[in-house]
């Protein structure tokens, strides 16, 4: 008896010694996906808090490389080409660094994946460096935040945020070129993405009549598409043909009707009243 329970007592030790205890990240890590251009670009990166320490100048040095982060090495995956300063980069994943300065920031795209501290770092792997001016703000960050911010077709802002401190990476990329290459090569196929082509040429200032042309057959495609009717309703507006365009917008209002579809309904109301 005395041996059975020595032996559940040792397993009992076993088990509890072997088990895994989870607790939370100090400095949590973050994935950001963000759609952008054609493609997308990806950050990871871990986010230290101030827990009532000074940051910039002292937890984080001026004039030293800094890993942009805490833990692993902060990582930029681009899915497409981008444009940051003056150069090029193309399509893939790169390192991000900084170099923190009172009244001037270095931000750093590198080869180099692995970069965690000045003394690991190589400045020969550099793709880019972007000298960029701090930024003051009122309200405090408690935890260090990146985040894609003024997303456009063609361009957006990396920000930096950290106790009182902001700093901006600007990021572009020649979206217009890809979309038209895409265009012209589609367009010569058949079943035609004439509502997207459209759409494309609207919304970036192109051939209005060109646009209104490949509307046209994407009615004719789909004659109770009430949202393509009302895009046609909005090109004969811009091209100045209002009583057609009164005409579109309420075949438009018609269709949304049929479909329930109040939001359609709404906006073809207000172009038709904004037409008379």
């Amino acid at each position: 008896m005395k041996k059975i329970l020595f032996l559940l007592a040792i397993t009992s030790c076993n088990f509890t010694f072997g088990q895994m205890l989870t607790t939370p990240q100090a400095s949590p890590t973050q994935t950001v996906k963000q759609n952008f251009g054609v493609s997308f670009i990806e950050l990871s990166y871990s986010r230290p808090g101030l827990k009532g320490r000074k940051v910039m100048g002292e937890l984080v040095p001026y004039g030293k490389v800094w890993r942009t982060g805490a833990n692993q090495a902060t990582t930029l995956t681009f899915g497409d080409d981008v444009t940051i300063g003056d150069k090029k980069i193309e399509a893939g994943k790169y390192g991000f660094v900084t170099i923190p300065g009172q009244d001037n920031w270095i931000l750093i795209i590198t080869k180099q994946l692995d970069a965690t501290s000045p003394s690991n770092y190589k400045e020969e792997n550099d793709v880019v460096r972007v000298n960029v001016k701090p930024r003051a703000i009122n309200n405090k960050i408690e935890t260090f935040t990146m985040q894609f911010a003024n997303v456009k077709s063609s361009s957006c802002d990396l920000n930096l945020l950290w106790e009182n401190t902001a700093v901006t990476l600007p990021v572009s990329s020649d979206v217009d070129s890809k979309v038209m290459k895409q265009i012209n090569d589609i367009m010569s196929k058949d079943n035609l993405p004439y509502f997207d082509a459209a759409m494309y040429y609207m919304n970036n200032g192109k051939d209005l009549n060109q646009a209104l042309a490949w509307l046209d057959k994407a009615a004719e495609q789909n004659s109770t598409a009430y949202w393509i009717h009302h895009q046609r309703a909005n090109a004969l507006a811009k091209l100045g043909k209002k009583q057609e365009a009164i005409a579109a917008a309420s075949k438009s209002k018609e269709l949304a009707t049929t479909a329930k579809n109040a939001d359609y309904v709404k906006l073809n109301e207000d172009l038709i009243k904004s037409l008379k």
